[in-house]
């Protein structure tokens, strides 16, 4: 529920109106700081939620229904099903330029269920999916920060676009290449990310790698693997001879590229033959030509794989994203935004806390940060990939790092799921809210902003042709650990959170 009440002080108000500074940043960034902290509880209530709601990437239905109708009850038209993803979305709120997006994740990982609050391995459903990485949180600021935009901009008679996205599945690198592919930010021109970590920074220039995601299926023929073996061609056979291969070819690799998997499927019992074998693969580069080449090798290696073991192969490129690209100008605004507000005080009871985690995870007990990390930039991209790369190519985009964590708590390890509803996350997350809101402001008040943000974005893509790693008729992976949560769910749901988080906004806002 939306509860609406004034927040200008009178004084205030009537300086605004004789100045006529409708769009004055600081004023509104000052009404966006008061609707963040005025609504922390309800921010740490929605985070608290789709924590304990877990859902695995294109199965997160409440998840994605709880931020979906958070957004309009706070007066954001909702545009559900988006290309295609039955737990993806757009909001919107305005109209005319600037058009400026926001985006973000809200899906769990399997087996990461971790009790928030312990110190140690402690799983709320045994081998149940988790966040042991923080998208609940990331969703949560990233809404909050949308509700004290959007106030702002009602109160201040701010011209504009505000577009909110939710993006499924992005442990599995899926939705936002779609989105980007389909159009949906061909209209934008500024876009942020915001994303957990022990940290309060931010940074410019490709800072994580490309990725391709290809699931290759071996289809053989089904026999008794004792009695008549020779009647049957083993799918499993062709799936482990393509690891040796890939093994193999690791030595050539260049530095940078990497290539991990599972096996999904490998046959039921050891006396079939598997007719049917899965292994889902990784591919990572920091170019696109880096990752597509990479993906092409493989699936040379997996078409000789079937070849020796007398199978066929299905080839499916589940999704593809370019290396993230971050932007000086907004950088650098964003920068000034998280000095000016600052890391949270830590109380001893959260330093020992996080120290306590360190310890039982072995690893060094610093406790929290106390303070705000310098710009970053040119940076060097870490081992990882986001989906919001194809966004970065396209259109200038920044990225907040917020406090919600605890340094050398590895994500999709138990130790980063402790802190994940408790006060850490909860301050970092008002912090990240805030950063978030005011960073998109400054670039909604001002068009000069936003055309030194695009001049430079030019200089930085200068040369580069963007075109899209996915198939051109590719779908969406709806069924994607449907399987898996329609197993964990009813375990789950007794330790959902009931109710809904109510915010309050601003008259009007």
């Amino acid at each position: 529920m939306i509860l609406l009440y004034g927040d200008l002080g009178m004084q205030e108000f009537t300086d605004m109106l004789a100045s006529g500074r409708f769009e004055d940043p600081q004023l509104a960034k000052r009404h966006s700081f008061r609707v963040v902290e005025r609504n922390a509880a309800a921010l740490a209530r929605l985070g608290d939620m789709i924590f304990y709601y877990a859902e695995l990437g294109m199965q997160e239905f409440r998840s994605s229904a709880l931020l979906a109708e958070t957004l309009a009850s706070g007066g954001f038209e909702v545009e559900r099903n988006l290309s295609g993803f039955p737990t993806g979305f757009m909001a919107r709120y305005g109209n005319g330029d600037p058009v400026i997006a926001l985006h973000c994740e809200f899906d769990a990982n399997p087996g990461n269920s971790q009790v928030p609050g312990r110190t140690e391995r402690a799983e709320i459903v045994s081998g149940a999916p988790g966040h042991c990485e923080g998208h609940n949180v990331n969703a949560a600021v990233t809404i909050t920060a949308a509700l004290a935009i959007k106030s702002a901009m009602t109160s201040f008679g701010i011209a504009g676009t505000l577009k909110v996205f939710g993006a499924p599945a992005e442990e599995q690198l899926i939705s936002r290449p779609y989105f980007v592919r389909d159009g949906h930010f061909d209209d934008v021109d500024i876009a942020f990310h915001a994303h957990i970590m022990d940290a309060f920074r931010t940074e410019y220039g490709v800072v994580q790698l490309g990725m391709m995601s290809v699931e290759f299926t071996f289809l053989g023929m089904a026999s008794h693997a004792a009695m008549s073996p020779w009647e049957g061609r083993d799918a499993l056979d062709a799936a482990v001879l393509m690891d040796v291969g890939m093994a193999q070819f690791r030595e050539h690799m260049r530095p940078g590229m990497s290539a991990h998997r599972v096996f999904t499927e490998g046959g039921t019992q050891p006396n079939v033959i598997p007719a049917r074998a899965t292994c889902w693969w990784f591919f990572r580069d920091r170019s696109p030509e880096g990752v597509r080449a990479l993906f092409e090798q493989g699936d040379r290696i997996a078409r000789g794989a079937a070849m020796m073991a007398n199978c066929e192969l299905e080839t499916s490129v589940m999704a593809g994203v370019w290396p993230v690209r971050c932007n000086e100008t907004i950088a650098r605004a964003i920068q000034r935004n998280i000095e000016a507000i600052g890391m949270p005080a830590w109380t001893p009871e959260e330093q020992d806390f996080a120290r306590a985690v360190q310890t039982n995870a072995g690893k060094k007990a610093i406790g929290l940060r106390d303070a705000a990390s310098p710009l970053a930039g040119p940076s060097e991209p870490m081992a990882a990939s986001n989906d919001c790369g194809d966004v970065s190519w396209v259109v200038p985009m920044g990225r907040i790092w917020f406090p919600s964590n605890i340094p050398n708590a590895a994500f999709h390890h138990w130790s980063a799921g402790a802190a994940l509803t408790t006060s850490i996350a909860h301050k970092g997350a008002v912090a990240g809210a805030k950063a978030l809101a005011a960073s998109a402001l400054d670039f909604l008040t001002s068009a000069e902003a936003v055309r030194e943000a695009w001049r430079t974005f030019r200089i930085e893509i200068e040369g580069i042709e963007f075109r899209s790693l996915l198939p051109a008729a590719q779908k969406p992976p709806v069924e994607l650990n449907r399987g898996l949560m329609e197993r964990y769910r009813p375990l789950m749901e007794p330790h959902y959170l009931q109710g809904r988080p109510e915010f309050a906004f601003s008259e009007g806002g």
